[in-house]
């Protein structure tokens, strides 16, 4: 039997602890509970923050971008390059890349060791797309746009989720090129626009000022403010015909992987070993990298909260631990008396600690995963989503994410109870048992 812990636990259950002694304990389970109360649901949030928003911009960019070298990091009117190049379509069939195909990305760590990387995913889809910027204008409103040309390939999964009014695929037609246009909720309000309406588009072109005219076929919201109030999806043959193209050349292609953390290994792997001198590829975190650096920003704030918690945890519980020693001097006395030694008594209020830590550990993991359920479930705190890019503060609640907190909460807070312990040592058998 271990003594330590059996002595610990009569003394976490005996009734006739002082009151003050009760008060200051329940103190500290409520600051261990509350904190770790607070490290899931921020942890939770910032989880799902980061996931919801990076998985709207990837799904409207694509992860990597392959333009012609002279249209690097360019939105808007480009180098058009022809789309039968030997990587389209096949490229989505590469489901890896091994040690072997990524021989000429090696990283060196320092002078004398190479670091060698390999994909877990692939390329999940390819698609052309290209851009024709100009001005909207309507009998009373006008508005700068950009226009995305989208082609059969284009998969409408990403904006099936987000229309608001009419359909979200463009009806394509072999012989013709398609009057339908998409718009965002943003444009439609500013030009006072619905469904089925017409608008005019009007670009410069060799000094000349020209127009076409298009139909509303859906109104689109992703919440991505800055995009939707620039973007509108139409047939990429308008933009052909607009541009004098032939009718196999585009602006670009969009690449989607299967697994963001290969992002950096397939934008080199697919720009060295597959692409021709002539095109280049980018991946988004590079060409919108002030929303990328953004969402980096977040880690900081959840290190902040985590490390405030902390604090708030350790210093109840290093409160409870000189209370509940100075309440037990008789005992302590008692036992060294008897010829116990001071680690092992140190021992018994570090065991008391912990169960404490535990019950408030399990009080805040009750109440955390509550709250997270609950706003998955009903999203009762709202955001503003022209700031915040979501309209409901999203939660993604990581099972690892929780573990790790609550063995960090317990062994961080334990490590620095070894300190106050330490006043065990200090107490006089002699003087506490006179004083009994």
């Amino acid at each position: 039997m271990n003594l330590e812990r059996y002595i610990a636990q009569r003394v976490a259950a005996n009734k006739g602890t002082q009151s003050f002694s009760r008060v200051i304990i329940r103190i500290a389970v409520v600051a261990v509970a509350l904190s770790m109360t607070v490290m899931i649901v921020s942890a939770s949030v910032i989880n799902g923050f980061k996931h919801q928003v990076q998985e709207k911009i990837f799904g409207f960019w694509g992860h990597i971008h392959l333009t012609h070298s002279t249209g690097y990091g360019q939105v808007g009117d480009t180098e058009p390059i022809s789309k039968n190049q030997p990587f389209y379509p096949h490229l989505d069939t590469i489901k890896g890349v091994s040690y072997e195909d990524s021989w000429k990305f090696l990283w060196w760590e320092n002078e004398d060791k190479i670091v060698q990387r390999e994909s877990e995913g692939g390329v999940r889809h390819i698609q052309v797309f290209a851009y024709k910027a100009g001005i909207f204008k309507t009998k009373e409103e006008i508005e700068g746009i950009i226009l995305k040309g989208v082609d059969k390939d284009f998969q409408w999964d990403f904006f099936e989720q987000y229309m608001e009014e009419g359909s979200s695929v463009i009806q394509f037609s072999d012989s013709t090129a398609s009057t339908d246009i998409l718009i965002s909720r943003q444009t439609a309000n500013r030009l006072k626009l619905k469904v089925d309406d017409r608008l005019d588009f009007y670009f410069g072109n060799n000094n000349d000022f020209l127009k076409r005219r298009f139909k509303v076929c859906g109104i689109y919201k992703t919440g991505l403010e800055d995009y939707d109030k620039q973007f509108a999806l139409m047939d990429i043959q308008r933009i052909r015909d607009i541009n004098k193209w032939d009718a196999d050349e585009v602006g670009g292609f969009e690449v989607f992987i299967d697994d963001l953390d290969d992002l950096e290994l397939m934008t080199q792997y697919i720009d060295q070993e597959e692409l021709p001198g002539s095109i280049y590829a980018q991946n988004v975190r590079d060409s919108r990298r002030g929303i990328f650096d953004w969402l980096a920003l977040q880690d900081i704030n959840d290190v902040v909260i985590l490390v405030l918690m902390l604090t708030v945890s350790i210093i109840n519980m290093v409160t409870a631990m000189l209370i509940l020693i100075i309440e037990r001097t008789n005992m302590i006395g008692t036992l060294k008396a008897l010829g116990q030694r001071s680690w092992s008594i140190r021992k018994i209020f570090l065991y008391y600690a912990a169960y404490i830590i535990l019950i408030g550990l399990f009080w805040g993991n009750l109440i955390g995963i509550s709250l997270c359920f609950l706003q998955e479930k009903y999203g009762f705190v709202t955001l503003s989503e022209e700031n915040y890019y979501l309209a409901v503060a999203p939660i993604e609640v990581n099972f690892w994410t929780v573990l790790f907190l609550n063995l960090g909460t317990m062994v961080i807070t334990l490590a620095f109870l070894i300190i106050p312990s330490y006043l065990v040592t200090r107490i006089s058998p002699v003087k506490a048992l006179r004083f009994k």
